[in-house]
Formats: C-alpha cells, structure tokens, sequence
C-alpha cells in the first residue's frame, strides 16, 4: 500500500478557504501547482518500492544479507509512521508552505546522500529521513490542493490527479528500480534527487503562502514526547526482531531492544491518555470500524510487502532473473490500483465498503496459499503470476474501502486524525512485516552450495507468517458482517 494520505475525490472535506478561480476552468498557475504537488506525490509514493527490485544487488554491493537489507525497505516506513501524526501538528504551527518546502529540500539531499552511502547504516539513515519527509509532503499537498481549488468539480479534479500519480508511483517505482539497477542500484536511490531539487524550484514560486497557527490562534501542542517515543520505539522493535536469528532470544542485544520497545510505547501510551490534545485521541480509537479498518490495511499492506521481499529474491538469486525482468514481473500486483484509482469512489459507492474488503480480503491467501506450493523448476505463468494477479484484484477492491471505512467511522469534525491514524497503521504494518519475513529467511537460510529446491524451502516459514497475516486480516474484515451488540449511534 502506497504512502499515501489521500482519499477518494468523493470524501474530500472541505476547505477553509480558497484562492482559486470558479469551479471549472483552471488558471495556469493553479495548473503549475497541481503539476508540482502531484509529481512530488509521486516520487513520494514510488520510493516505496524503488528498494525492493535493487535489495540483492545492495546486498551483493555492500555484503548485506537478508536481514539486515530489510531496513532498507522499513526504514522508510519507520520514518514515515514515526513523523506523520506529528506532522500534521507541525504543519498546523510553521504553516504548509514552509514545511512542505523544507520537506522536499531535505528529501532531494537525503537522496544523494543514499546514492552516495559505503555503508548500510547510512543508507538505512537516509531512508528514514526520507521517510519522515514523505510523512511531511503527502498530507501537506493534498492541504494545500483543498486550500487552493474550489470546492466542487475542480477540487474533486485536482485531487483526482494527485491520487493518480500517487497509487501510480508504486508501479512506476518497480519499473525503474529495476531498469536503473541494472546500470547501479546506486542510480536507483539517486535519481528522487534531480526532480525533487526541480520541484522545489517552481515550488518557491507556486505554493501559496499560509501563516502558521500560534497556541494563541487554537494551535495544539506538538506533542514532541509522543512523537520522539513512537520515532524510537519501532527501531528498536525491528532491531530486537532482526537480532533473534543471529544472536538468539536470550541474548543481551536482543532482550534490551525488545525491553526498550516495551517501556518507550508504555511511556507514549501514558503521555497520550494524560495530554490535552493526544496525537492518538481515545475518541477515535474507541470507534469498531476505525480498528478494523487499520487492523485490515496493515494486515494488507505489511502481507503484501513481505511477500515482495520474498518474490524478489526469489526470482533474482534462486532463478537468476535481472532486475529489470524482476521489476516487470512484480507490475501485475501493483499496476491494476494505478489503472482503477479513478474509479475507486464509485466502486464504493456502488457496492458499499465493507462488502467490497471482504471479497477483496479473499484473494491475498489464497494468493500466498498458491505461492507455498511453488515447485521447481519455477514457472513465471503458473506458478507466481496468479499470486501476483490475486495481490493486485485485492488491491482495487480493499484500497480506498478501507479508507473510506476509516473516514466515516471518523468522529465529527475529525477525518484528518482518523486518516492519521490510518495511515499510521499502514506504515506499522510496512515495518513490522518484512522486518519478520527477514528474520525468518535469515533463520532458515540453507548453507553455501544449497539448491534451488532447498533454497525455496527455507523460504516457506516467511511464507507460512505471510499466509496467516492475511487470513487474520480476512477474520478481522469478516466482523463487519457480524450481528451489532449494541444500537449506540456513535459506535459504527
């Protein structure tokens, strides 16, 4: 799932207010903007899966295994989770324009620095800046769209385009990882940099101006100590996780970070229920519908990625694919949302939310259940292309369900915390899940010399925890149709 905090056009909320022409015909400078907010939603969106095609070539480069190149792909996500519901607080006090502008430029240097990176440290450091600035884009442009056009047709337009490019840059990002690659994986990681550093250039000229809320003007609190126990507590986390196949449960490494997980998250948990104005408000999570619909997309995404992790190096080191035949290959799960994120809207509303998770729901186990008994010799048509075809049906059906799901569950007034909280979800799930497919890969890695039937089976534990997080995701989603236990009409 794409990190992005976009909804479908048709539950936009409205705006404060505008600056924009009539509904209808649009001025160039609000055509400039839209191009400049949609295309650095785009290199946002793609820098999600530009890692996945290039993580062998990474590992071959910089002697990583497995378990260690799987914080290439989280460390994105952690950065991502981390900042993004202490964004939209900073944004609320600096004002869009100069978050947004010093996010990009942040972003474009990050880049660099990650082409340029001898070592896996700094570049899993550069991923989670870049992470954290995506966190900081993402909910700004779509702000800034909603401040800039009418509501109407040409807010519903522009926010149209802007989710294009977004559920687009996932495909787009598979494609070039894995054309760039074959030249560098260097290239891979650099090249966000050139077009960020362009669009922050006609950034400093098009996006308006908005003056930051003050404590006095209603502005909240940052909630910096939330923020800064969340920005550690999922490292830490990861770092207990990926240490038990190397050093073991009992080990002091492992047992400290797992320790310093538990007390940073109690540490947030007692902070948000003592703030005046939580970054995770109990009035939310208290809503059914929201928890499930952040269980499903984490359940969804964190499956999917793990499962990308595993194609990924299955068809580079077990069948000697090049990475350019493996970013098409994997385009069959990620291309469909791209091609059906502009009817998305009107599939739910057709057909109605939860009706549409649940039948989506039923394709990715049973894509992972067909990927289990993936023989060799290995067969792109039979043997990985249905799994991928049934990770991209569910997709289409499940993406902006799920959302949706979350923003009518919103309290009054608060779809933009309820998105938070969402999208927050989604980022744990792209953390925690390839962080453990990893870890199991690396448990069960066979030794030098192993064959390519043994090298697939050492695969099938991933594949096991894959196949079940998608199958809790399906019982979660399932709920839905359970008989309510009470009429109260706060509770959806």
């Amino acid at each position: 799932m794409r990190p992005t905090t976009t909804t479908p056009v048709a539950e936009q909320p409205g705006a404060d207010g505008t600056d924009g022409a009539a509904a209808g015909r649009w001025s160039a400078r609000q055509w400039a903007l839209l191009t400049v907010l949609a295309g650095n939603m785009l290199i946002d969106a793609l820098e999600v899966s530009v890692s996945v095609v290039a993580l062998p070539s990474v590992g071959q480069d910089l002697g990583a295994d497995p378990v260690t190149l799987q914080w290439v792909m989280t460390g994105f996500a952690t950065g991502f989770a981390a900042a993004l519901l202490f964004g939209t607080r900073l944004v609320d006090r600096l004002g869009r324009r100069r978050v947004y502008l010093a996010a990009v430029s942040v972003f474009a240097a990050a880049s660099l620095a990650g082409a340029l990176a001898d070592t896996m440290g700094l570049l899993v450091a550069t991923r989670i800046v870049k992470g954290v600035c995506a966190a900081l884009t993402a909910p700004t442009g779509l702000a800034i769209i909603t401040g800039t056009f009418p509501e109407g047709p040409a807010r519903n337009r522009a926010v149209s385009v802007y989710s294009l490019f977004g559920a687009s840059g996932f495909s787009l990002g598979l494609v070039l990882s894995g054309l760039l690659t074959e030249a560098s994986w260097r290239w891979t990681f650099a090249f966000p940099a050139p077009v960020a550093a362009v669009l922050l250039l006609a950034g400093l000229r098009l996006v308006p101006e908005q003056r930051g809320r003050t404590r006095a003007d209603g502005g909240r609190p940052y909630e910096l100590p939330t923020a800064l126990g969340l920005a550690a507590a999922l490292p830490a986390l990861v770092y207990g996780i990926v240490n038990v196949p190397r050093h073991g449960w009992a080990a002091p490494g492992t047992l400290t970070a797992f320790g310093l997980a538990a007390v940073l998250t109690a540490l947030v948990v007692a902070r948000e229920r003592r703030a005046e104005h939580p970054l995770l408000p109990p009035r939310v999570l208290a809503r059914p519908a929201l928890r499930r619909s952040a269980f499903g997309a984490a359940a969804l995404n964190g499956s999917y990625l793990g499962l990308l992790f595993v194609v990924t190096f299955h068809l580079q080191t077990v069948l000697g694919w090049s990475p350019a035949r493996t970013g098409l290959a994997l385009l069959p799960a990620a291309l469909p949302l791209a091609l059906s994120t502009a009817y998305s809207g009107r599939l739910v509303q057709r057909f109605g939310a939860a009706r549409l998770i649940g039948v989506g729901y039923l394709a990715p186990p049973l894509g992972y259940a067909l990927y289990l008994r993936t023989p060799v010799p290995t067969r792109y048509a039979t043997d990985v292309l249905p799994t991928l075809l049934l990770l991209g049906a569910a997709f289409v059906l499940c993406f902006a369900a799920l959302h949706l799901q979350a923003l009518a569950a919103a309290p009054e007034a608060e779809p933009g915390v309820a998105s938070g909280v969402y999208q927050t979800a989604v980022q744990f799930g792209a953390v925690l899940m390839p962080a453990l497919v990893a870890a199991l890969m690396t448990a069960h890695r066979p030794g030098p010399g192993a064959s390519a039937a043994d090298t697939l089976a050492a695969y099938h534990p991933a594949l096991l925890l894959i196949t079940t997080v998608g199958l809790a995701g399906l019982a979660v989603s399932a709920t839905a149709f359970l008989p309510r236990r009470t009429s109260r009409p706060d509770a959806p």
